[in-house]
């Protein structure tokens, strides 16, 4: 079999697919397990991010693999009117997991499909249309979801969804009040801005905990509990989207439980089903019967499938029984120590910023003026995945190119000193090949 060089392949795939984003990295990959992919030069390539921020538990973990056998044979799809007993026991294991006020349970298959549930819901129950979300926010690509994302992916398609509305976005490592500290003036100037242009018809507010696409903002501390009150004063509901800092991957099982503040509709999606197409929606009993008495209606083709559910259960089964949210706390902080210390060396490295095992490096220029430095984040991950190490960058205006990192929770101690080894190896490749300056810090 040809290696990554296959002409045929390359060019079929030019000719038969659309293009949705991005580029396509320049290998074939041919098989994934544990933490690694395979490609087809038969090259082992650690993977930093865990699929597309999803497959906590690695790979081909083999009790997943077994547990969507075991359905594939006799319990895969049904009609969505069909209720199993999947389906019922993770719901209930969901709400046995959370908070009271997060009790009942809608299991569809993305994230972006969940965020456009949350929406309606949060709509119909409010009786409002407006939504508001993170100026730098990643929601979906739906058109609900995508109208509050504005990270990316908004022209060209005509207007958003009627009453969609933005708040900038707190990033402590570039603060527009001037000081990190400041969020909250910075949060009820936001919400000033908010009334103003509201028609008086405000229905939720979606927040990411970290978020991801944005940059890997972390959320200033206390922010989502500050958040919701704004939010309860105005008769908004609260969506926290959980896609990928939920089932551990901060160190916590939710990110939202730091700041104590319960949302009032929670979305689950990627590290749910650790890699397989599963979302969640929750919320109060509560909310829900009054979207039912009103006709609340999301009847997709693929709502309560009983094979996703079973997957789902099985991840929240490992990851309690495996004790990973305590192995991401340990693991995530080996990670940060050996992040922080590639900033010790390099100049380049901005900031270092994250929970767990979902940390961020910011690009730049000089720490001095943190002036965004595109070509060099290009470079830095082109540079990985020559020495075997799969990364994943976001670049938005007016900041650098911030590394996405966030392994399996099943990642080993010498799988981060590998990954941690390849990004200094590329760091220095890198900054060399740039106009002759060095790699390291000067003295």
């Amino acid at each position: 079999m040809a290696g990554n060089d296959d002409k045929s392949f390359w060019d079929r795939a030019r000719r038969h697919l659309i293009r949705y984003g991005g580029t396509f990295a320049p290998v074939i990959i041919e098989r994934a397990s544990g933490s690694f992919v395979y490609d087809a030069d038969g090259r082992a390539i650690l993977d930093f991010t865990s699929g597309q921020m999803s497959a906590v538990l690695g790979h081909g973990h083999p009790e997943i693999v077994r547990t969507i056998s075991e359905h594939a044979e006799r319990l895969d799809h049904l009609f969505s009117g069909m209720l199993t007993r999947p389906v019922v026991a993770l719901a209930e294991k969901l709400a046995e997991l959370l908070p009271t006020g997060l009790d009942r349970v809608m299991l569809l298959s993305t994230g972006g499909e969940s965020n456009e549930a949350a929406i309606k819901m949060a709509k119909l129950a409010t009786g409002g249309f407006e939504t508001v979300a993170f100026a730098q926010s990643w929601h979906g690509m739906t058109s609900g979801a995508a109208g509050t994302t504005y990270s990316a992916g908004r022209r060209g398609y005509g207007p958003a969804p009627v009453g969609s509305l933005a708040i900038p976005t707190p990033n402590p490592y570039r603060p527009r009040f001037g000081n990190a500290a400041d969020w909250r003036d910075e949060l009820a100037y936001a919400f000033d801005l908010v009334d103003r242009q509201s028609t008086g018809s405000l229905a939720c507010m979606i927040a990411e905990p970290i978020l991801s696409s944005g940059g890997l903002i972390d959320l200033p501390e206390g922010y989502l509990a500050e958040l919701k009150q704004l939010c309860h004063q105005r008769g908004m509901l609260l969506i926290v989207d959980e896609a990928q800092t939920g089932l551990g991957r901060t160190g916590a099982m939710f990110a939202f439980e730091r700041d104590g503040a319960v949302p009032d509709i929670l979305t689950l999606s990627k590290t749910l089903g650790a890699g397989l197409p599963l979302a969640a929606v929750i919320t109060s009993a509560e909310i829900e019967e009054r979207c039912h008495e009103r006709g609340f209606l999301f009847y997709t083709t693929h709502v309560s499938d009983p094979m996703p559910a079973a997957v789902g259960l099985k991840v929240i089964e490992i990851i309690l029984r495996d004790r990973l949210v305590e192995r991401a706390v340990t693991a995530g902080a080996r990670l940060r120590d050996g992040l922080l210390a590639l900033q010790n060396r390099f100049e380049c490295i901005g900031d270092v910023r994250g929970r767990g095992l979902m940390q961020g490096i910011e690009i730049v220029r000089d720490r001095y003026s943190k002036e965004p430095d595109e070509a060099l984040g290009t470079r830095v991950s082109q540079r990985c995945m020559e020495l075997g190490l799969s990364t994943n960058i976001v670049q938005l205006p007016g900041m650098g190119s911030v590394f996405r990192i966030a392994p399996p929770l099943t990642i080993s101690d010498d799988e981060i000193d590998l990954g941690l080894s390849i990004l200094s190896d590329a760091f220095e490749g890198a900054l060399q090949r740039k106009d002759g300056r060095s790699a390291m810090r000067s003295g």
